[in-house]
């Protein structure tokens, strides 16, 4: 009995350290991943900023991987965009060499996600087949992989609103993109956290989780507002802080009809709405670290609160110098980075509370 007890208890050993280490591969995979999207996201970001977005005016998922390299191409190319109204109404002192500069910027950023959908795809497939993929991640993976198809979509969604009227692209179509973009790194961080080994301290009050997840979703809304932001160029509008056109509260939010078009069509109202969104995030994390250290001041979880206050506090620093100057290229893009590194470390955060995946379930689900 004692003999077959001990092969037993040998046996689950093996099977927790042969699924600790597939956890591993795939933490390490999905650190990749993340790092590639926040690589896409801020290519992105310098496309916006460069106005280079409208400079492919033809989605080739396929055929877009090689760029022109003959003279030839490339004023097919150029002849292509001299067909949209930004060519027209706002670039046309533009040479094939001016548009090979913004041409680049539009191409890199289709190559990095199509070069996502390689990173991802092809691991999971060996994973899955190889049975390293747990069952209960089977399904939430396969929807990541869905939605960064969609995602493509989506990019040339947007895209197209901006070659026919319009000299820029829309920018509800704008945040939808940015913000499918987060969703995706949002679950990834959700997923390689639930893999990861947790401490087993107790959260400081019983509503910390709830407030970790207000957090959490809060920093993706703000993200959501920073995308109106740009797709208005807002930013260039009002570069004074902390008054707003010489005012804290400043006149005319809600001068358009009806009220609510305001808060997504008027760049005065959506800059105050950014800049408040900010304070209300560095409130509730304040809040959220002063409630941790006086409940629990030796937690795993006071220590990832005052973590995210910090980034938070130096997030909103990087965004005031942004504005003060006028939104120089590089510090647009360190203040997209900075964003979304507060919101995977308050995704984090919040997975903190739920523990790692159990080991018992996994035993059993075993194929």
């Amino acid at each position: 009995m004692a003999v077959a007890n001990l092969t037993t208890e040998q046996s689950i050993l093996s099977e927790v350290r042969r699924l600790d280490r597939n956890r591993r591969a795939l933490r390490v995979w999905l650190g990749f991943v993340l790092v590639a999207l926040v690589c896409l996201v801020l290519v992105g970001g310098a496309t916006r900023l460069t106005n280079s977005g409208l400079s492919i005016t033809e989605w080739k998922p396929i055929h877009g991987v090689v760029p022109p390299v003959t003279a030839a191409e490339w004023e097919e190319e150029f002849k292509l965009y001299q067909r949209i109204p930004e060519f027209q109404q706002l670039n046309s002192h533009m040479t094939v060499e001016d548009f090979k500069t913004i041409f680049w910027w539009e191409w890199a950023h289709r190559l990095i996600a199509r070069a996502i959908g390689v990173i991802f795809a092809l691991p999971l497939v060996f994973f899955w087949l190889t049975g390293m993929v747990e069952r209960r991640l089977r399904w939430p993976l396969a929807g990541i992989l869905a939605l960064g198809g969609l995602q493509g979509f989506i990019g040339w969604w947007m895209v197209s609103s901006g070659l026919s009227v319009r000299t820029d692209v829309s920018q509800y179509r704008l945040a939808t993109h940015l913000v499918m973009a987060c969703l995706i790194f949002t679950a990834c961080m959700w997923i390689m956290r639930g893999l990861s080994p947790h401490s087993n301290d107790a959260a400081p009050t019983e509503g910390s989780r709830t407030w970790a997840a207000i957090i959490a979703v809060f920093a993706l809304f703000q993200i959501y507002l920073g995308a109106l932001v740009a797709g208005l160029d807002a930013g260039f509008a009002y570069n004074t802080w902390p008054l707003m056109d010489g005012a804290i509260i400043p006149s005319d939010l809600l001068i358009q009809k009806p009220a609510w078009l305001n808060f997504f069509e008027n760049p005065k109202t959506v800059q105050f709405t950014h800049r408040a969104g900010a304070y209300v995030l560095f409130a509730l994390t304040f809040v959220n670290m002063v409630v941790a250290l006086r409940a629990a001041p030796q937690t795993t979880h006071a220590r990832r609160a005052v973590v995210l206050f910090a980034l938070v506090t130096l997030q909103a620093a990087i965004g005031i110098a942004t504005i003060l100057l006028q939104v120089p290229l590089h510090w647009g893009l360190l203040h997209q980075a900075g964003a979304l590194i507060v919101l995977g470390f308050a995704v984090a955060n919040w997975r903190g509370y739920y523990g790692e995946f159990s080991h018992d379930t996994m035993i059993a689900e075993r194929d």
